[in-house]
């Protein structure tokens, strides 16, 4: 199967026929309270809906609320919270906060400055919907090609701006997408970046992007400098092991296409137990916002996986999935089990106050080449009673509950 025909087919799974009504519904409403109020403000559609990139099957959907300039930028929020009450929002709390509505759809609602210029902003969202326009001036032809990234993207796990998944951004595909002219020739150029790639569509720094923007902002390995903010690299948050598994997921797509590619595959765990030890922690995230619950979780197999490394044994594999509620964390160590004894290495005999603080902690010394070593017990020698006994940490409950160590 030819390249031309797997993506015609995905574009057809993947194109909507038509919006949902209930999406113009909320929006409408949103608009009719802001007139009743009389406040200087309109909402509009934003993200992949006002570009008409949307896949099918999303369900999560912007709405940019528009305030005159005149209003002091620490009301809007307020202001709009009494305005959307009827759809009995959750705020949730932010540079400037905004509204989560579930009602089938995720509504996002979010507060934004109308902005003409640049420096009437007062927060980076004030941006929005200046991006929204940007976009649809220059993809009307290539609008599927996005659909088709973002698809490809999303199979790969690596879709997503929030900061436990720090993948390509809806933003970010939009102008790689535009800035190479469509999907293939982005794989085909995705396939060659090298560690660090810098991407300005407009020139605005005229090839010195990396000089030009500040350091903090470049320090990833892809830069796209934004085209209605120059100052702002749009895939700053962009991790390098997502660029890393992009470039490869576009090798393997030119060298053998396939529709298997824009579908997520699940994780087999029967391979992964044939090259290690596998054990999966399960919990549940704890209440809040996705961004916030979703990075608590990262924390927590962050701290897991690091109490096993430090423990002496090997992780060749490690991650974790989760549905908004139910998280799975799981992790591959070479080894079944930690001997009996490890050795400790301390300080050399010449440092003499701390060789007696380290013979005080250990018992048992020897000298080796000059300093000294100690074999110590290992209470926990299983990644299941290592896994089990860091999940009783503080920290660790802190950051989900129920946890359960398989």
């Amino acid at each position: 199967m030819d390249v031309k025909k797997i993506t015609k087919e995905i574009v057809e799974r993947i194109t909507p026929t038509a919006r949902p009504p209930e999406v113009d519904r909320v929006l409408d409403a949103i608009n009719k309270q802001l007139r009743q109020r009389k406040l200087k403000a309109k909402a509009f559609l934003g993200g992949s809906f006002a570009k008409d990139t949307w896949l099918v099957g999303d369900h999560d959907v912007d709405i940019f609320v528009a305030f005159d300039t005149t209003y002091e930028d620490s009301r809007l929020s307020d202001l709009l919270a009494k305005a959307i009450s009827f759809l009995k929002p959750q705020r949730v709390h932010g540079s400037r906060d905004y509204f989560q509505i579930d009602n089938h759809f995720l509504f996002e609602v979010i507060p934004v400055l109308a902005i003409k210029k640049p420096s009437d902003s007062k927060n980076i969202t004030d941006f929005s919907l200046k991006h929204v326009g940007w976009v649809n001036s220059r993809s009307k032809k290539i609008k599927d090609d996005i659909r088709l990234a973002k698809k490809f993207c999303k199979a790969q796990r690596v879709y997503g701006a929030e900061s436990y998944i720090r993948g390509f951004s809806g933003h970010v595909v939009d102008l790689i997408v535009i800035h190479y002219g469509g999907f293939m020739p982005l794989l085909r150029a995705a396939s060659k970046w090298q560690m660090k790639t810098v991407i300005d569509t407009m020139n605005h720094h005229k090839g010195k992007a990396l000089f030009a923007l500040n350091k903090s902002k470049t320090t990833g390995p892809l830069v796209v400098v934004d085209p209605v903010q120059p100052d702002r690299n749009a895939a700053a948050s962009l991790t390098d092991d997502n660029y890393s598994r992009f470039i490869h997921a576009a090798k393997m797509f030119i060298a053998k296409p396939s529709i298997q590619m824009f579908e997520r595959k699940q994780v087999d765990f029967d391979e992964l137990s044939k090259r290690g030890t596998l054990t999966k922690v399960r919990c549940t995230a704890l209440p809040g916002s996705d961004d916030v619950a979703g990075t608590k979780i990262l924390k927590l197999f962050e701290h897991l996986k690091k109490s096993i490394s430090e423990s002496g044994l090997t992780v060749t594999n490690s991650s974790w999935e989760w549905d908004k509620e139910k998280a799975l964390l799981w992790f591959v160590t070479k080894e079944k089990t930690l001997p009996q004894t490890r050795k400790v290495e301390g300080p050399p005999i010449a440092i003499k106050r701390h060789a007696e603080a380290f013979k005080q902690k250990y018992k048992k010394t020897t000298i080796v080449k000059g300093r000294l070593v100690a074999n110590v017990a290992n209470e926990l020698r299983t990644p299941r009673e290592i896994l089990q006994n860091s999940a009783k940490d503080p920290y660790a409950k802190e950051k989900a509950k129920q946890i359960r160590v398989e």
